[in-house]
């Protein structure tokens, strides 16, 4: 029985480092980059979407978050030396760190995608046809590489006729999404490499908080 029980236990996420004990009822060290909407820095300190989770994560946690400001580079490099326990900030399955870090399982994925106003006709093909895209942007860029012809605007809520934008933004700027894809991206959080227990807890949380999730979106549309 005992070496049943023994054999059991090592199946349960472990972390080498102890991050999870040390974080319940302590601090949590969370590193953030600019990246509206999902993470904005200012004079009262970073807020937005993966802010209020972090947030409610430390909430559950009994944990207390100090807040560390950089780049993502500067992050990521920190954590990677567990320097910081949790990373935040627009980041997705793609980014180059997922060798040096441990990424999350996604929690949500958005699209870029052409959208037309209601009762527009809705284009098979965006070839020859003219699209906004806000100036400055990735998804301006990537409205660049179609045959689209590109119309850069200050604001795309202002924009007249077709445009490209977040999927999340369709309803609220009152557009037909047109099934045009210019990007799909795999949002994640980044933590320690190895500290599996610790990795658990945060996708669990992560997973119980989709009607949240979305809720939060909602609120930062237009």
């Amino acid at each position: 029985m005992a070496l049943l029980v023994t054999a059991g236990a090592c199946d349960f996420p472990r972390d080498p480092e102890g991050t999870l004990d040390r974080v319940r009822g302590g601090v949590l060290r969370a590193g953030v980059t600019a990246s509206p909407p999902w993470t904005l820095l200012g004079p009262a300190g970073p807020h937005g979407i993966e802010v209020t989770l972090v947030e409610q994560l430390a909430a559950e946690t009994d944990a207390t978050v100090q807040w560390v400001e950089g780049s993502e580079e500067s992050l990521l490099a920190a954590l990677e030396l567990r320097e910081l326990d949790l990373v935040v900030g627009g980041l997705t399955s793609t980014n180059p760190w997922a060798g040096k870090v441990t990424f999350t399982h996604p929690y949500l994925t958005t699209a870029a995608v052409v959208a037309v106003p209601q009762g527009a006709e809705v284009p098979q093909d965006i070839a020859g046809v003219e699209v906004a895209a806000e100036a400055g942007t990735e998804i301006a860029g990537l409205l660049e590489k179609t045959d689209a012809r590109v119309r850069i605007v200050d604001d795309v809520g202002d924009a007249s006729g077709a445009a490209a934008v977040d999927n999340y933004l369709v309803d609220d700027l009152d557009l037909v999404d047109t099934g045009v894809r210019l990007a799909e991206r795999d949002h994640v959080w980044a933590v320690p490499s190895g500290e599996n227990a610790w990795l658990t807890h945060v996708e669990r949380f992560l997973l119980a908080r989709e009607e949240e999730i979305q809720n939060l979106l909602d609120e930062v549309a237009p």
